[in-house]
């Protein structure tokens, strides 16, 4: 398995226009219908500038159209660990994963994405930089796909405490670390009014039982930076249709038509759990 800790290189985006709105989404899991949605309805909102915090692949159906997409959108991408993965032609995700149930669908996923994207989408993805920073109101933002210290690693709303975040703040020099990799959306502020602000995903339902995805939206206030977690609504039957027809498992496409996980969800610690169906 690849080491994925993350690189000292950081791509820095430099100073954006104060009083703007940015939009920050992760996980397409090749859902190419909920990636179109988000750059449209984010533009629809206001967003200057929209980025993409890693995973193109994984879940859904027709990898290269999620690819495709995002290479002809304007978007700024970073990597997550299966775009590493893929790029590299490795075995499999890295997702993080340590269950067995957990990993055998992992590997399905995996094994379609990479068998299905191509060479030239391969590559654009290994080259893929996997951290950005830029600045915004005068608040330096990080961003990351797993966390600053590892492009795996799983920050979970109910395990995050608070000292932790402050440290990834200081160790990073950043007064808003924003990631994604868990699929879940959520934000937590110190009293100071740094913290993290994990982006959702759009690849799949937030395991809470509407069919809606997430993403989210930084306004550059007088007050400092204010998270907006926003639900987006796309055409989630058409993406299960695509998925029945290429084959994909069952339990992937309930996912999509209830909202509620029922795969790779042994990762999840008991609180996150608890609020699920399974």
């Amino acid at each position: 398995m690849s080491d994925l800790s993350a690189p000292a290189a950081c791509v820095d985006l430099g100073q954006l226009p104060v009083g703007s709105t940015v939009a920050l989404f992760g996980g397409i899991y090749n859902n190419h219908l909920a990636l179109h949605a988000t750059v449209a309805d984010a533009r629809r909102r206001g967003a200057a500038a929209v980025f993409f915090l890693g995973d193109t692949g994984g879940f859904g159906p027709h990898p290269d159209r999620s690819v495709e997409g995002l290479r002809s959108l304007p978007v700024h991408s970073i990597a997550g660990n299966y775009d590493h993965s893929i790029g590299s032609d490795a075995a499999d995700c890295a997702c993080g994963y340590t269950d067995p149930r957990d990993n055998h669908f992992a590997q399905i996923s995996y094994d379609y994405t990479l068998a299905n994207t191509a060479a030239e989408h391969k590559g654009w993805l290994a080259a893929l930089p996997h951290s950005a920073r830029f600045e915004l109101g005068g608040q330096r933002v990080l961003l990351c796909h797993g966390s600053p210290r590892k492009q795996n690693e799983f920050l979970w709303h109910s395990t995050t405490p608070a000292a932790y975040i402050d440290v990834l703040c200081r160790e990073q020099q950043a007064d808003l670390v924003c990631c994604t990799h868990t699929g879940m959306h959520w934000e937590r502020r110190l009293a100071d009014g740094r913290g993290v602000v994990n982006v959702g995903a759009i690849g799949r339902p937030a395991n809470d039982g509407r069919t809606c995805v997430w993403y989210a939206l930084l306004h550059s206030t007088p007050a400092g930076l204010r998270a907006e977690l926003v639900p987006l609504s796309y055409d989630h039957e058409g993406l299960a249709r695509e998925m029945r027809d290429e084959g994909l498992p069952a339990e992937f496409v309930e996912t999509i038509e209830t909202g509620w996980w029922t795969t790779c969800l042994e990762i999840l610690p008991p609180r996150e759990r608890m609020a699920g169906r399974y």
